[in-house]
């Protein structure tokens, strides 16, 4: 599939797709049935012909490429279960009418957060509406008073989400569940898993397929019907898009889901990613990349579509910055706390989560668990993981594009760090630090837990961020050995491309894309600092992580920790190991990727909280702004004298 890397990079300027495009997979797959079929331009019309000539059931354009189509194989023949021979390729490649063949390879994608565990006056009707903690935290079920999403406060200043779709990105949603159906999008649904409009679940004894229904009622579920509990944003529309119940993921229904009606799905929830073991190092492939920048840059009449992600269920043993989907600066990805405060046992720490919301994960109490919709009009108080985090957070996301539609996806980052707020989370390992422009943040929770709120607040008002630029700050190519006792100290001295057209003087996203290889993967341990002092975790010790071979190849890791700051100085990456085995390894490549704006992001915002993260920050910036033209002018006296 070499060439379809070629075909894709038009999108030049998006710079990390061009890198990632050949080696973010570090895992091969195996072959599937599906097919990806070019067709010579004139062609187009008769792919449903040159489909049926050989064999296949069914097929559909892309609404990406030139004169892509997906070819389904048959369903249920035994020609469907049987590895394609080279001559039925071959013919297929051979029909004049047709370009280019890619045979799709399956991988395995995993749902997040499966798990079979056993002072506001809002009044709803719906019987588990007081046991939605997340929601309306009054110490329920052991909790700590306060610790919740305020929703409430958006609520009681009008939204409810109205007018925004969110696509869950799942195996299927019950649409005929009565706390789901009247806020159905059928248009905008889909079902990749078997090509048509219908994403239902399929039956399974053991409700298996329940994951998407559950994440539904999250963000969607109707108030006052006296059914189940309320949604997030419960006056917003919900699409189904089945794409998580095959055998293996491919490649070309991933991009499809994350690309499907870009102009009328606001927000895509995606609760699952590569697999949770602890030893995984996996991402999007190619189309699938392609996908995802389109979808930000074109989705939502090039405002851009929000891609909400779940961190990941790793726990201790992993680091979603393996994560290729969570760790993309194109996703907004998000943790979990309990009811308490505490980290969920499962969370996995990394400097690329943005924030948090909550589930269940450690508490024994059978209503500390996530209250929500289930099969066959079902309800269950038994939702967790960072799946069921993630739906929560898009739907506070619904609310504030409620009181913005003009937000774009990057000013909703933006304004899920300025809002964010620590409140009474605690983590026993990482503690909170403060950046070099004074917004805290945490390994694990990134810049805390959400407000919906304060977003909605903010959003109404909210002046489009600057333009956002990409600079190549420099690059350490030289072989450089790893030993265990210590640390590979590396270090780039940049000025973020000041005098170019792509100079960068607010960072949003930072990537580290590196090339090593270790006798043993899981215990390397990667460090960056900035030259505010900012210390990002790259990447922390998988104790499962066994590989001596594959290693990272022009990995992309990413930090969000230094939002904000002025990248000009020295970064400095560290390397090492962790681990009780002495281990050796071998670091080729180190490239630093800044991304951010020019302008200061916040200078023209409206401060209305002069305690607030927006205040401190936009202070930030007038005292440099003043800074630089003090300098400027002194340098132009001294230049005439």
């Amino acid at each position: 599939a070499s060439g379809l890397c070629v075909t894709f990079r038009r999108a030049a300027s998006l710079v990390l797709l061009s890198l990632a495009c050949a080696r973010v997979a570090a895992d091969e797959g195996t072959e599937t049935n599906h097919v990806l079929v070019q067709l010579h331009e004139g062609a187009e019309a008769e792919a449903p012909q040159v489909a049926s000539e050989h064999g296949f059931q069914s097929v559909r354009k892309l609404p990406f490429g030139e004169g892509f189509f997906h070819f389904y194989p048959q369903q249920h023949s035994a020609q469907s279960r049987k590895k394609r021979s080279t001559r039925h390729r071959q013919r297929l490649e051979d029909d004049h009418r047709v370009k280019n063949v890619f045979q799709q390879e399956g991988f395995g994608r995993q749902k997040r957060g499966y798990r079979n565990l056993n002072n506001i006056d809002v009044n709803m009707s719906d019987p588990l509406f007081t046991k939605q903690w997340y929601l309306i935290n009054t110490g329920q079920a052991d909790g700590t008073p306060g610790l919740d999403l305020n929703v409430a406060e958006a609520w009681q200043l009008g939204y409810t989400g109205k007018g925004v779709t969110i696509a869950i990105m799942d195996d299927g949603i019950d649409y005929l569940h009565p706390d789901l159906a009247s806020n159905y999008n059928a248009e905008a649904s889909f079902d990749f898993s078997s090509n048509d409009p219908y994403p239902y679940p399929r039956y399974t004894d053991d409700w298996f397929n329940s994951h998407g229904t559950r994440c539904a009622g999250e963000v969607s579920a109707a108030a006052n019907n006296n059914i189940c509990g309320v949604g997030v944003a419960y006056g917003s529309k919900v699409a189904g898009i089945r794409m998580l119940d095959q055998p293996f993921m491919t490649d070309i229904i991933e991009a499809s889901s994350i690309s499907h009606m870009p102009q009328i799905i606001d927000i895509y929830s995606a609760s699952w990613g590569p697999t949770d073991d602890g030893k995984t190092v996996d991402g999007p492939r190619e189309l699938t990349l392609q996908a995802m920048a389109d979808g930000v840059n074109k989705g939502r009449s090039g405002k851009g579509s929000i891609y909400v992600w779940a961190s990941g269920d790793g726990g201790s043993y992993d680091d979603c910055n393996c994560d290729g989907y969570a760790s993309s600066m194109w996703t907004i990805s998000i943790n979990s706390a309990i009811n308490d405060g505490r980290t969920a046992l499962y969370d996995e720490s990394c400097s690329s989560t943005l924030a948090s919301t909550f589930s269940n994960g450690r508490k024994r109490n059978p209503e500390a668990g996530v209250a929500t919709t289930d099969l066959y009009g079902n309800c269950t108080l038994r939702h967790s993981g960072t799946s069921a985090a993630a739906p929560e957070a898009a739907g506070v996301f619904a609310l504030a594009l409620e009181a913005n539609p003009n937000l774009t996806w990057r000013d909703m980052q933006h304004l899920t760090v300025l809002t964010s707020k620590r409140n009474q989370l605690h983590d026993e390992v990482h503690q909170w630090q403060r950046n070099g422009v004074g917004l805290e943040f945490n390994h694990l929770f990134g810049y805390g837990v959400l407000d919906a709120g304060g977003m909605v607040k903010l959003s109404k008002e909210w002046k489009t961020v600057p333009e956002r630029f990409h600079c190549v700050a420099g690059s350490v190519q030289e072989t450089h050995k790893v030993q265990s006792g210590e640390k590979l100290v590396l270090s780039i001295n940049t000025d973020a491309c000041q005098g170019k057209e792509n100079f960068v003087r607010y960072l949003e996203h930072v990537q580290a894309v590196v090339t090593v290889n270790a006798s043993r993967r899981g215990d390397l341990n990667i460090n960056m600092s900035s030259p505010m002092g900012t210390k990002s975790i790259l990447l922390s010790r998988r104790p499962r992580d066994d590989d001596a071979k594959v290693g990272f190849d022009k990995w992309p890791f990413m930090t969000t920790h230094t939002w904000g700051e002025d990248p000009r100085g020295t970064w400095v990456l560290e390397v090492g190991f962790q681990g009780e085995s002495p281990q050796k390894g071998i670091l080729r490549e180190w490239t630093l990727m800044l991304h951010g704006t020019q302008s200061a992001p916040y200078i023209d915002q409206i401060v209305h909280d002069y305690q607030s993260k927006l205040a401190m920050s936009k202070k930030e910036e007038l005292e440099e702004e003043l800074d630089e033209a003090v300098e400027r002018s002194l340098k132009s006296l001294l230049s005439k004298n």
